[in-house]
């Protein structure tokens, strides 16, 4: 009794020094590298838990290293099966709803595993990075860095990155009021010197054919008739095409915008003559729904993890070219 006392006593000795010389143990910038290298280098194995309005939805995301290639492989742990396999540049997909497939230079879907590896300067040039101090998350001691939006189309971000390692432990969402509208938190974490049992199996594993997009998207890419009078700052076209839409079948145009942390997705199609002006907002978490009838006889819906008054003003903003 008296040792696990001494224990406590000495842990919270050690957090009250540690946290009082913490703020200038680290500028922001710095700390974003150090996450995306520990990223890059280490072998470690993250149980998380993903909160969206009321939803908890756990997964576990291993990674590892085995003769100069990198493995990850992240599995959701409720629900249907699904997971994901990366060797290297490539990412294949499993879903118990469809078959599995393999595609080149893709990422991991969300942006907890975007973070850790899109290009720091384009962050950079989108949001200040802060550092907000220190605090802990695992029963580890964890830096706190704030992505404060430079512009009110964007959410902001708080990221926990654990000061032993510089992985990214935690990661929370924020409106432009800095209420939580989304957050995924590490609840065990394991690093090791060795890859994981799972990470060798991954080397030897048969996985799906490379594919491309249009083998598992058919519709060939072009040029659609619509035009965007806005976009958020940093956003751009990445793809368009023709897509059909699962259970109804409809054919419509594809939009993918993308400022490469965030993709925004753009579904468009000519509305039924007799169709209402009408308007639908779905919300799951930081992600927003936006389905539109415009005055001009257009379907629009704009699907994507912003604000939104910013889905509100891109929907706004298309307008059809017609042919001449």
């Amino acid at each position: 009794m008296k040792k696990q006392g001494l224990s406590a006593v000495f842990l919270i000795v050690t957090w009250v020094f540690s946290s009082q010389v913490l703020a200038e143990d680290g500028a922001a910038p710095d700390l974003l590298a150090r996450m995306q290298q520990a990223y890059q280098e280490l072998n470690f194995e993250l149980t998380l838990i993903e909160f969206s309005q009321g939803e908890l939805e756990p997964k576990r995301l291993t990674r590892g290293h085995i003769d100069n290639q990198v493995f990850t492989h992240l599995t959701h742990l409720n629900g249907r099966p699904r997971e994901f396999v990366q060797r290297d540049d490539e990412t294949s997909f499993f879903d118990a709803n469809q078959g599995g497939y393999t595609l080149k230079n893709s990422s991991l879907p969300g942006l907890f595993y975007r973070l850790q590896q899109m290009s720091l300067r384009s962050l950079h040039a989108h949001y200040d990075a802060v550092s907000a101090g220190r605090s802990r998350v695992l029963g580890r001691v964890a830096q706190v860095v704030r992505l404060v939006p430079k512009s009110p189309d964007y959410y902001g971000y708080v990221l926990w990155l654990d000061q032993e390692t510089g992985l990214l432990v935690k990661l929370d969402t924020l409106s432009e009021e800095a209420n939580l509208v989304e957050q995924s938190m590490g609840v065990a974490l394991k690093v090791s010197e060795q890859p994981s049992p799972l990470i060798k199996e991954l080397k030897e594993a048969d996985l799906p054919a490379v594919v491309s997009i249009a083998d598992v998207y058919p519709g060939a890419s072009q040029t659609l008739p619509w035009k965007f009078g806005w976009l958020p700052s940093g956003f751009e076209l990445r793809s368009q095409d023709k897509h059909k839409l699962p259970i109804t079948e409809q054919s419509v145009d594809y939009i993918m915008l993308s400022n490469s942390l965030v993709d925004v997705s753009v579904y468009l199609s000519k509305a039924k003559p007799s169709a209402e002006v009408k308007q639908q907002l779905v919300r799951q978490g930081a992600t927003h729904l936006l389905s539109v009838t415009s005055p001009e006889g257009n379907d629009i819906t704009v699907v994507g993890a912003i604000p939104v008054e910013t889905a509100r003003h891109i929907v706004e903003s298309i307008s059809r070219v017609e042919k001449p």
